[in-house]
């Protein structure tokens, strides 16, 4: 570790779904030390038909990532993007037929993975955190046990239980080993954002994976979602989602959580509160008395009326953090 405390870090993020991507798109521009780990449960939408199809794992997430680091021209992600309107083909993105493609030639998904990051010349690597097939299972507060990530969102739409625990079927599957060097070499490792339970959990329960986060001496932060989400963590504070994480994950899992210090508008809020969701609160005492230190930062944006974080003012709030804390770690690893 002892290193240039101005070279940049060497980053492991762990998550899924749009948050990774739109945190990469920031992070890109600060390291190209970055590894994005993407959990692979997704059963919906045109990744869902693939899996069935080719009994692939969910490409969705992955196109996301690889495509947020991408350095190719403009007209190939917008390609790669491309969805088809029509015949079989309908709701199909051209980037997931692209790793489908990719993946009966490879030996194994993770070089699939690697193969189209190589043609898109990314910043970095995106490693899918295992190759087996897996599904989701969550246990609900009502005690339903539903299996499928889809079933999982359609299920919490309808009631009021949440989600309890998450778990994987198979339970421990093999992470990709590139996913647990990565991990140890990091200096930093970030968790989230994205949906609790579906996009970040889901990481924590691959064989080796939260041990190997847990026992890093790296600078580990879980960025907090925005928004709570309908059913998954509506109610759920600040402290309420680092405490799922530590009871997935484990005690050492992370040592801070990064949280928006801008207040959003208000006329924003009303279309999510209508769903039933809404700003995450931030409930300090609990945070500290959990081990975890709140860092504050203004990370929110909402243009266009979807409340998201903003990639340059995140990669900007994780890199002050880095650098603040790296330096006061320096001094007992040199």
């Amino acid at each position: 570790m002892g290193m240039n405390r101005y070279a940049p870090p060497s980053i492991a993020v762990i998550g899924g779904g749009t948050g990774l991507s739109t945190m990469l798109r920031g992070l890109k521009r600060k390291t190209s030390r970055i590894t994005a780990i993407v959990t692979v449960t997704d059963d919906g939408g045109g990744s869902g038909v693939l899996r069935r199809e080719l009994g692939m794992p969910p490409p969705g997430d992955i196109r996301s990532c690889i495509l947020a680091l991408a350095n190719a021209e403009p007209a190939m992600e917008d390609m790669m993007n491309y969805r088809f309107r029509e015949g079989s083909l309908a709701g199909q993105s051209l980037g997931n037929l692209f790793l489908a493609a990719l993946n009966d030639m490879s030996p194994a998904f993770d070089q699939a993975v690697t193969t189209m990051g190589q043609v898109l010349a990314i910043t970095g690597q995106v490693l899918p955190v295992t190759n087996e097939n897996l599904v989701l299972q969550a246990e609900f507060t009502d005690g339903a046990v539903i299996r499928g990530e889809t079933r999982i969102t359609d299920y919490k739409r309808h009631t009021d239980a949440v989600i309890r625990r998450i778990s994987l079927d198979p339970a421990r599957p093999a992470a990709v080993p590139a996913v647990l060097e990565a991990i140890r070499q990091a200096d930093m490792i970030v968790l989230g954002p994205g949906s609790l339970f579906t996009s970040v959990i889901p990481n924590l329960l691959t064989e080796g994976v939260a041990e190997a986060v847990c026992a890093s001496a790296a600078v580990k932060v879980y960025v907090m979602n925005l928004m709570t989400q309908d059913g998954e963590t509506e109610r759920y504070t600040a402290a309420g989602h680092a405490r799922a994480l530590l009871e997935h994950g484990g005690p050492g899992l992370f040592d801070y959580i990064l949280l928006n210090s801008r207040p959003v508008d208000e006329s924003v809020l009303a279309p999510y509160e209508r769903e039933g969701a809404g700003q995450v609160e931030v409930d300090e005492e609990a945070l500290l008395r959990l081990g975890v230190e709140p860092v504050y930062a203004p990370v929110a944006s909402w243009a266009g009326g979807l409340v998201r974080h903003d990639p340059a003012a995140l990669a900007d709030a994780l890199m002050g953090l880095y650098h603040d804390r790296a330096e006061t770690r320096t001094a007992s690893f040199s």
